[in-house]
């Protein structure tokens, strides 16, 4: 829709640049062309736009077949206007001067004549094709024969229509009739499915028993293998104790032999020590025999010198000497007690000994 602005009576038209404007003024054509912008007098003034362009009209119909069941076709119409002039001239495309709306609905009429000119060709195709072979083929077919018709439709040139595509979006049979058309379809492809489920559970039990055969014969591998290590290991035990023994018997007379080097070191050692002792023992024996000798050797000159001054002494100075030694053998007397019969004896002792002194 044009942009229409109000200034003291006057109007300004500003178009879009996909927008065919024709001003005319007084029966003459004063515009002409897409995107104007001018002003003019509501009063005086004829406008019209025409969209230049491309446009989507989608459209859906139904049709019926050679086997008389119904379809739904659903399809889209690309068309733009060509030639604006011949275009306006054949449909009122005319607006009002103070708001810049159409005036009546071209655009309704252009789908309704090329709605109506492709459900023809569609209607003509699938009445001489079956249900079948229309939902096999019908699109491409449809889309050819609505293609054709519009290229050799001569209204649309004649009112400035030019169709740039036609596209066949779906063609659908009824729900009862489609639902009925999809199960053999669909028991197809559920046997298919089951077919392909048995087959795969026939594989998987193939493969569970090709798995089983090879883990059986992997156990058998495996208990040979253990047999022979077992073998091997006893081959093993078996040289290694023989290994040892040897070696024991090798290590027991080395060491015998060195506790036999050792006894007879230890008894030579013994011997040497005891023969050894044994001079040391006769050489101290006598010595010590020697030593006694001359010890008794002395004594005895000692004892005989002794009682030969002994024997050259008088009998008071024995008596006196005895009395000396005997003072020294006895024990300490802290306490003398003298008694008168003692001391009378002592006394006469004593007199009687210093008379005969004197005599």
């Amino acid at each position: 829709m044009a942009d229409i602005t109000r200034r003291l009576g006057w109007r300004h038209l500003r178009g879009a640049p996909t927008a065919h404007v024709r001003h005319h003024r007084s029966g003459q054509l004063v515009h002409d062309g897409p995107g104007l912008s001018f002003w003019y007098r509501s009063l005086t003034a004829a406008l019209s736009e025409v969209p230049v362009d491309d446009r989507e009209l989608a459209m859906t119909f139904h049709a019926r077949t050679s086997d008389f069941q119904d379809v739904a076709v659903q399809a889209t119409v690309t068309y733009r206007i060509s030639d604006p002039a011949v275009a306006a001239s054949r449909i009122d495309f005319s607006i009002d001067p103070d708001s810049g709306a159409w005036r009546g609905t071209p655009l309704e009429q252009l789908g309704s004549l090329l709605t109506e000119t492709a459900q023809q060709h569609a209607l003509d195709v699938l009445a001489r094709t079956s249900l079948a072979s229309a939902l096999v083929d019908g699109v491409a077919a449809v889309r050819e024969r609505i293609a054709d018709g519009l290229a050799a439709e001569p209204r649309l040139p004649a009112t400035g229509i030019e169709v740039v595509a036609v596209r066949v979006v779906a063609l659908r049979p009824e729900p009862e009739v489609e639902r009925a058309l999809r199960t053999p379809a669909r028991e197809q492809i559920q046997q298919d499915a089951d077919k392909a489920t048995y087959e795969r559970r026939a594989v998987a039990v193939e493969r569970e028993r090709t798995i089983a055969e090879n883990e059986l014969a992997s156990r058998i591998e495996l208990a040979r293998r253990e047999e022979q290590l077992v073998d091997q290991q006893g081959t093993n035990a078996r040289r290694e104790a023989e290994e040892h023994a040897a070696a024991d018997a090798v290590r027991a007379g080395a060491e015998a032999a060195r506790t036999v080097r050792l006894a007879e070191a230890e008894a030579t050692r013994s011997l040497r020590l005891a023969e050894a002792e044994a001079t040391r023992k006769v050489r101290l024996a006598g010595a010590e025999a020697q030593a006694a000798r001359e010890v008794g050797a002395a004594r005895a000159e000692a004892q005989a010198a002794w009682l030969r001054v002994h024997g050259d002494v008088d009998v008071a100075t024995l008596h006196a000497l005895t009395g000396t030694r005997l003072a020294e053998n006895l024990p300490r007397i802290e306490n003398l007690t003298v008694s008168p019969d003692v001391l009378t004896g002592l006394l006469a002792k004593l007199g009687n000994g210093a008379a005969g002194d004197r005599a």
